[in-house]
């Protein structure tokens, strides 16, 4: 039950009253000032490490350190391509340029990165605290919702993957958009609504996360707003005489909102189909989906009391449950909806967990984009729900007992508190730590999750790169034992195959991809070292034939390999005009001192001699390494 009138006037006037008697405390604007520095101070405190991480290989390298566009900074080209281009699969071009600025701003140093993600948290729990403070009058229950958000170490991944800043930036806007809505319902108008409108679409453009915001406004109209039914006697947040409307009408309102979100539904569509992000994953079947699904909201449950074993990739099963586990969280689930619906003075029990439930359902997997099962980025949003049922529903049953009874002192009440946020802070601290490096980032992924190819493939991504080539195979062979159909792994033990000259190996794995692959990047990779393959083994016909498959499949982002493959071929069977032409197309997409070299002996050949001299001349004067340069040309055209 809700507070006494007089009880609930006396906590919404109090902060006032005690200002006017005396002068020593500060006004409520300046302690508010004050809770929104301490909140922003513990996201810094808490997040400090983040300064010392890198970049890791998971997306970092996509979205910011091999991302061309990125690292052009803040071009006209740039921002052309972050509204027209569907590249990982998405489109949300703010954060394109949010991280066109960061490179702008620092480069490849990773700390600017990281510490644009750390701020912008620092924002959205500082705007969460105001947003509920204003809508409802509690001020120490809305700073408590904040400082949960802000310390909870499941929001680590959302702060610390720099690669994740369109998960902090899209709730930016998405909290701006509600503050907007606060403003707009105590005083419906034109503009007001247009300013709700824009922030709302500008949080679309940054992830489509938020694509659930005018179904959750119905929530918000139903509490802490109370624009549905008659307000509850003597409650802080009906202090505010905010109009009623009927059902239909709040509902009718949400319509342009809507269109918002159905228009973003069907880019993300679009987009996730172009980069291939359903079909990788279709071997999920609907009912697999359906009971992943059950399993994961239950497992968010657990994750907000108990924020234990959080890592980056929880892997997607390939069989189904067993039944009892369905039947448990099914019932669950079930008992909870049950429990909230009811309390109809208690409106924050329904508003937070249908707020929980319905903010997490685009990313619960019923549609499955990625080969994870849930992520604890997905929670960034949907707990703010839980948080908000337990901060109002713990402060409601001390307040009634300290009514009713007089047993338990304000005091004990912030004690556990500040006990509690301390934990939290002091996991968030040791969470950030293991964000630092690549190596240590996927072994403890690998040790605190079953099953988990990706992150074997992951890391013998890594290794191989470092030219451990043999510890590569091992992680690769790993992935492969635990899912015979890897398509990555398969690649990478090809590469490894034709690496050491077993052609024939090599060329099965890369056709395994080639066949099955719904990424068009990794399918297109695969035909490429088919290609090569192909043409090493003297089977010049094949090789053309995949090079030029390679090509087809992105003719948005051409492979600089394919081209130099074709050129090899021309030149080889004396077509010099033609390899002078695919090694030229090579070098504008990816220019290197062998594949200049490469087109110097081309032109030279089709006896354009000034011209090869000079970008022989040229290579000499820029090439790191020509010796070695000069070897590698070489054996390309020697056919090795």
């Amino acid at each position: 039950m809700s507070s006494p009138p007089s009880a609930a006037r006396t906590q919404r006037l109090e902060p006032a009253t005690v200002s006017a008697r005396s002068g020593g405390v500060p006004s409520p604007g300046i302690r508010t000032l004050l809770l929104c520095l301490l909140l922003t101070i513990a996201v810094l405190v808490c997040y400090n490490p983040v300064v010392h991480n890198g970049f890791l290989n998971y997306d970092d390298d996509q979205y910011i350190t091999n991302n061309a566009h990125v690292r052009a900074g803040l071009t006209g080209a740039t921002v052309k391509w972050a509204f027209t281009a569907y590249d990982k699969a998405n489109w949300h071009p703010l954060t394109w340029l949010s991280h066109a600025l960061d490179f702008e701003l620092f480069g490849l140093n990773p700390a600017g990165h990281h510490y644009g993600n750390v701020l912008l948290h620092a924002v959205n729990a500082v705007l969460l605290f105001l947003l509920l403070q204003s809508a409802t009058g509690f001020r120490w229950r809305s700073l408590m919702v904040a400082a949960l958000f802000a310390l909870h170490p499941i929001n680590v991944e959302s702060v610390a993957w720099a690669a994740e800043r369109k998960n902090v930036l899209s709730t930016t806007l998405f909290l701006l958009a509600l503050y907007a809505y606060d403003w707009y319902a105590r005083q419906p108008g034109v503009r007001r609504y247009a300013a709700v409108a824009l922030l709302f679409a500008l949080g679309l453009l940054a992830k489509p996360q938020v694509i659930t915001f005018p179904l959750l406004l119905l929530l918000w109209d139903y509490w802490p707003l109370r624009r549905i039914g008659a307000p509850s006697l003597g409650a802080p947040e009906a202090q505010g005489s905010m109009p009623r409307m009927s059902v239909g009408w709040l509902v009718l309102e949400k319509i342009p909102l809507l269109l918002l979100s159905a228009a973003s539904a069907v880019v993300t569509m679009k987009a996730q189909q172009a980069g291939g992000a359903i079909q990788a994953f279709s071997q999920y079947n609907l009912p697999l989906r359906l009971e992943t699904a059950l399993i994961a909201y239950v497992r968010y449950l657990g994750k907000a009391i108990w924020p234990a074993k959080l890592v980056a990739l929880y892997p997607h099963p390939v069989t189904l449950y067993p039944a009892w586990h369905v039947g448990g969280a099914a019932l669950l689930l079930l008992v909870i909806t049950v429990l909230a619906l009811p309390a109809r003075d208690r409106r924050y029990l329904a508003v937070g967990w249908f707020w929980f439930l319905g903010s997490l359902v685009p990313m619960i997997g019923l549609v499955q984009v990625g080969a994870q099962a849930m992520a604890d980025r997905y929670a960034y949003i949907p707990f703010i729900g839980l948080f908000l049922m337990l901060t109002w529903g713990l402060a409601d049953w001390a307040g009634r007992t300290q009514f009713e009874a007089q047993r338990i002192p304000s005091g004990w009440i912030a004690v556990p508190a500040v006990v509690c946020l301390l934990v939290l802070g002091t996991l968030t601290y040791r969470q950030v730590g293991y964000w630092h490096d690549i190596p240590s980032f996927w072994q403890r992924t690998l040790a605190l999750t079953k099953n988990n190819y990706i992150a074997h493939d992951t890391l013998g991504d890594f290794l191989a790169s470092q030219g451990r080539t043999e510890e590569a195979a091992e992680q690769f062979r790993a992935a492969l034992a635990i899912r015979p159909d890897d398509l990555p792994a398969n690649l990478n033990l090809g590469t490894y195959e034709h690496g050491r000259g077993h052609l024939a190996a090599a060329i099965d794995r890369y056709q395994v991809v080639a066949l099955h692959a719904g990424d068009l990047g990794l399918r297109a990779t695969a035909y490429g070292n088919l290609g090569s393959a192909y043409r090493q083994m003297g089977e010049s016909m094949k090789a053309k034939q995949c090079y030029e498959a390679a090509l087809q499949l992105t003719p948005e982002h051409p492979m600089a390999m394919a081209m130099i493959g074709l050129g090899l071929i021309a030149q080889k069977q004396g077509d010099f005009p033609e390899a002078v032409r695919q090694y030229s197309h090579a070098m504008a997409v990816q220019p290197t001192d062998v594949g200049y070299l490469l087109l110097a002996r081309a032109l030279e050949q089709a006896g354009r001699l000034d011209e090869a001299q000079a970008i022989s001349e040229r290579v000499a004067r820029l090439s790191p390494n020509l010796a070695e340069a000069r070897r590698e040309a070489e054996s390309l055209v020697s056919g090795k």
